[in-house]
């Protein structure tokens, strides 16, 4: 019996323990039964050790892969199996799917999504409890599936183990343990597999937390920073605006906060401002109708609205995608943008208002001329006011102002309606040049524009404008419409309507081409002109006055044809000419 208790206090194996207790098969049974149990507990100890190691190492991991890595591979390890597995659940699906494996060498395996009640995973996972086999493929307690039964096939798997992963009633997932060769699974083993699932239970939990946790941190870091930013943006548009800039500076600004291109147009589609690298192909600026950013293929568009009208667009381009902040950035300038619209629009109109009001004192020639001076340098002071063409437009005002073109825009003095016409006051011109530039503005909008001058400020004005009134109306009812003219351009009719004619301005106007030919070359074609109208518009019988050959005076009057321009020779410009002769003759 010595001997027996010196071989247990050496832990002894159980064969030097039966030889030792000889022929007393109670003594053996006995020192036998204490070698196991000192085994159990020995083992016990040992596994205790172990999942302390494991709560250890869980309780260090931060990223939820790696804390999954280590339970499926801890798993492995201490129920010393060939493969293990871990799945969690899916709300969203209602199912379990794969999320860790440890000696899994199937991709399907490894991809497998577990339907609940479907399969020995399915089984845990519907019930909350663990469940084992030491052959699943012909074990008819669980409900088999092809999917399942392929991927465990193709795995390889025989004897299977798996346990719940629950905190506080709430289903994780299932952890499993299994074997490639039929093996039995002792409840020491599942119950080692169920403390290991309760600590990577409880660890996958509160990693959760410390990642939704971190996620929440960073969201509110991103989001401080956007209203910096947005905060930042403001002051900037602010700033603009305070300082009187206009929306290119609001464009530009946009470009450069948010490194993108910026195109903003009117509610016309027409371009107001530009910045940054802008494409050449037409931004989609007429599908946004509302005051929030709308994305439409590669660009981004908020409408610029101001007391529930359209006054343009914002298109923006250039960034694959925009931040939250962002997006209230462009939403922020949009606004800011239709604001400084709308103070254009409104200070263009009060400028209208005044220059109308000034305009209309001025022509009726019932106030003060200098105060109507100073009115005049407060509205526009980089004009002279002594020397003004007057044009009177009858027709559909608003498409003049619209369509007038750069260069006479700029030498604008003022505008306005006055006695049912629109009347124009430009300086820095001569009445020819600027019925030239008006031509085709009259042919387009159907506007009839009779122009005098230039004059100077008061009454040389108001008499100015009464000339252009009286010219305009002839104008109409010689049906002369869509066109710009000045009294020179109508002939006789100009005359008529005229106050005071400059003779040999009027003869320049209408004979000027010829004359200058004569001038340069030495010809006589103002001889012909004479002859030909004394003949009675005759080639023949001028040719006879003038003693040269008809081919003669036909030539000449193919060459008067090409300066005077076709229809010289119809009753009403036969007419003008006749008259310009016969006032060129007075004055040589």
């Amino acid at each position: 019996m010595k001997e027996l208790l010196r071989l247990l206090a050496e832990d002894a194996p159980g064969s030097e323990l039966a030889r030792a207790a000889g022929e007393d098969a109670v003594a053996r049974d006995l020192a036998l039964r204490i070698r196991a149990g000192m085994d159990a507990s020995k083992k016990r100890e040992a596994e205790l050790t172990a999942l302390v190691d494991v709560a250890r190492e869980l309780a260090s991991a931060r990223d939820p892969g790696g804390v999954l890595h280590t339970i499926v591979h801890r798993a492995r390890t201490l129920v010393g199996t060939d493969v293990a597995y871990l799945t969690l659940y899916d709300e969203t699906r209602g199912d379990t799917y794969m999320r860790a494996t440890d000696g899994s060498v199937s991709a399907a395996f490894q991809q497998l999504r577990l339907p609940l009640g479907a399969g020995l995973g399915g089984l845990v996972a519907e019930t909350y409890k663990p469940y084992w086999t030491a052959d699943y493929p012909s074990d008819r307690r669980f409900r088999h599936t092809t999917p399942i039964d392929d991927a465990v096939g193709e795995e390889g798997l025989v004897a299977i183990c798996g346990t719940p992963l629950v905190v506080d009633g709430a289903f994780v997932g299932v952890l499993f343990a299994s074997n490639r060769t039929r093996r039995p699974f002792s409840r020491d083993e599942v119950s080692l597999l169920g403390s290991l699932a309760t600590l990577a239970a409880v660890t996958i939990v509160q990693v959760r937390a410390a990642a939704e946790t971190a996620a929440a941190l960073d969201q509110l870091s991103a989001a401080h920073a956007g209203v910096e930013h947005a905060a930042a943006a403001h002051d900037r548009f602010a700033e603009i605006v305070l300082s009187g800039g206009d929306v290119d500076a609001i464009a530009a600004a946009l470009a450069e906060l948010l490194d993108v291109w910026v195109v903003l147009v009117d509610a016309s589609g027409n371009e107001l401002a530009t910045a940054g690298r802008v494409p050449g192909t037409a931004v989609p600026w007429q599908e946004s109708e509302s005051g929030r950013l709308t994305r439409i293929g590669d660009c981004w568009v908020v409408a610029a609205t101001a007391k529930g009208e359209r006054l343009g667009a914002l298109v923006i381009g250039g960034a694959d995608d925009l931040s939250g902040a962002d997006q209230r950035i462009v939403e922020r300038a949009a606004v800011v943008t239709a604001l400084v619209l709308l103070f254009r629009r409104q200070a263009a109109e009060q400028s209208q208002r005044a220059q109308a009001d000034l305009l209309a004192d001025v022509l009726s020639g019932s106030a003060d001329p200098r105060t109507l001076t100073d009115r005049l340098r407060l509205l526009a002071p980089s004009h002279r006011h002594d020397r003004l063409v007057v044009a009177v437009c009858r027709g559909d005002h608003s498409a003049v102002r619209a369509r007038l073109s750069a260069p006479l825009e700029d030498k604008l003095v003022l505008a306005g309606p006055y006695g049912g016409d629109l009347v124009l006051l430009f300086a820095r011109t001569s009445a020819v040049s600027a019925a030239r530039d008006l031509s085709e503005l009259a042919k387009r909008t159907g506007v009839t524009i009779a122009l005098t001058g230039p004059a100077a400020w008061g009454e040389p004005l108001i008499e100015a404008h009464r000339q252009a009134t009286r010219l305009v109306t002839t104008m109409v009812r010689l049906g002369r419409t869509s066109e710009s003219a000045t009294p020179d351009d109508l002939g006789v009719a100009g005359l008529v309507g005229a106050s005071e004619v400059d003779v040999r301005t009027h003869v320049h106007h209408v004979l000027g081409q010829v004359l200058d030919y004569d001038r340069q070359r030495g010809t006589d074609l103002i001889g012909t002109l004479n002859a030909y109208f004394a003949a009675g518009q005759s080639p023949t019988r001028a040719a006879t006055s003038l003693h040269i050959h008809p081919n003669t005076v036909q030539q000449r009057l193919d060459r008067i044809t090409a300066l005077l321009g076709d229809g010289w020779q119809s009753p009403d410009r036969a007419l003008d000419v006749q008259v310009a002769l016969r006032l060129h003759s007075a004055v040589e």
